[in-house]
């Protein structure tokens, strides 16, 4: 039997567009409608947790559809620095809009610009031009990239685009700062709020878990008839078989039955783990391709250790002894995936403590460790006392870290790579 020379094509790293984007065709629809928008009065919000394909749906569906729609696509990843007072909001929407607008240019005889002087002159839309207009406006900050934002979009107009598209990924940073008296989320509402009702084509798109659609609630409230929220999560059971088969459409390797249903099965039907396993397993059934009696079962407990070591260890290794006990206690909930509350978790840790040998939670304890392991970014506040796992299928290897070790038996495929 010839060996395979085909390519991998499964592809589990951060933001990578998979071979087959499956299940995300109401969102792609949904999405479309809102480009299609005769004056801009909603925007867009999506959101997930960490591997249910945020990234992939923005980079690799709605971008290149925003483009092909004639809008223009301007976006880069939020970081807290980028709200650390209004000023810095600005910087971030300037330094990504240059990079289209440079190529523009305005006259000294614009009467926006106020200047006096006979002879003419151009200056192109850069960076420092827009941070200067920006400066040079009466009013408050967010007076002042409103001036800045209905200047250029004078300038935009001329090109024929349909309108300009903030996309912005990891957006649950962004934070209002009442210590500074800063306000920088409550600026970037208020202004996309402001310009839209004139007219002007300006839209948002923020990713980010779940805790960011609150987060603008919060700053605003009328954030929530800004914003078409798109909540993202497994796949249904046909979409994970054409996220797992489609792209070995001719490939000589090919997935059984039982081995699809085995991967579905693991991943829970989580995207970036379906493409993980799959890399994995393709990888695996290659290196037999050429072996007279070649495996057809894939080592799956083989590549759950890989996946634990590859996904969730570095996170585990940063959290300390005692608030791994405490993550151990919330992944022994009857379902870990739905929401809990801390008494919850108290009652749990009981039952935990006694059974292997751990000291017991008191409410207070756990109050005290929640913030902890949120600013670490395993758990997030759904609401009022509630809480959710912020890595999905963490429990499952949470629980596997406290197996002993009498349970975790090398595979085959452990035997065979020795060899």
């Amino acid at each position: 039997m010839p060996k395979a020379k085909a390519v991998n094509p499964f592809k589990p790293g951060a933001g990578h567009v998979p071979p087959h984007l499956a299940g995300r065709d109401a969102e792609k629809e949904a999405f479309q409608k809102l480009l299609h928008q005769h004056e801009i009065i909603q925007n867009v919000v999506l959101t997930g947790l960490r591997g249910v394909g945020k990234t992939v749906l923005m980079e690799g569906v709605y971008k290149p559809l925003a483009i092909n729609e004639g809008w223009i696509w301007i976006g880069s990843d939020f970081s807290e620095a980028a709200f650390v007072d209004e000023k810095a909001v600005c910087q971030r929407l300037f330094t990504d809009l240059s990079l289209f607008t440079s190529t523009l240019t305005v006259s000294s005889s614009e009467p926006s610009l106020g200047f006096r002087t006979t002879r003419l002159q151009k200056w192109p839309l850069e960076y420092p031009f827009l941070m200067e207009f920006c400066d040079s406006q009466a009013g408050l900050q967010s007076d002042k990239l409103k001036a800045t934002l209905e200047f250029v979009w004078k300038q935009l107009e001329k090109t024929g685009k349909k309108g300009v598209l903030f996309a912005y990924d990891e957006a649950q940073v962004v934070q209002d700062r009442k210590d500074k008296d800063q306000y920088p989320l409550a600026m970037l509402l208020e202004t996309f709020q402001s310009i839209q009702r004139k007219g002007m084509r300006y839209m948002l798109l923020l990713s980010g878990l779940p805790t960011l659609f609150p987060k603008l609630v919060e700053s605003r409230t009328y954030a929530e008839r800004m914003f078409k929220v798109q909540e993202i999560g497994k796949l249904q059971l046909a979409a994970c078989k054409d996220a797992i088969s489609k792209p070995l459409a001719g490939n000589p390797i090919q997935f059984s039955n039982e081995s699809v249903e085995a991967i579905v099965k693991v991943s829970s039907s989580y995207p970036y783990f379906i493409q993980f396993i799959c890399r994995e397993a393709y990888d695996f059934f290659k290196s037999h391709y050429d072996l007279e009696q070649a495996p057809r079962a894939i080592p799956m407990d083989t590549l759950i250790r890989k996946l634990d070591a590859d996904f969730f260890a570095g996170r585990w290794s940063k959290v300390p002894d005692r608030q791994r006990e405490l993550l151990f206690c919330i992944a022994c909930l009857e379902n870990e995936e739905e929401e809990f509350s801390v008494n919850q978790v108290v009652d749990i840790a009981q039952k935990v403590a006694k059974k292997h040998d751990l000291k017991p939670f008191k409410a207070g304890d756990v109050n005290a460790m929640l913030p902890k392991l949120i600013d670490a970014g395993l758990l997030y506040k759904v609401r009022h006392g509630k809480y959710l796992l912020a890595v999905p299928l963490f429990g499952a290897f949470i629980r596997r870290q406290f197996e002993s070790p009498k349970k975790q038996q090398p595979s085959l495929f452990d035997f065979l790579k020795e060899r």
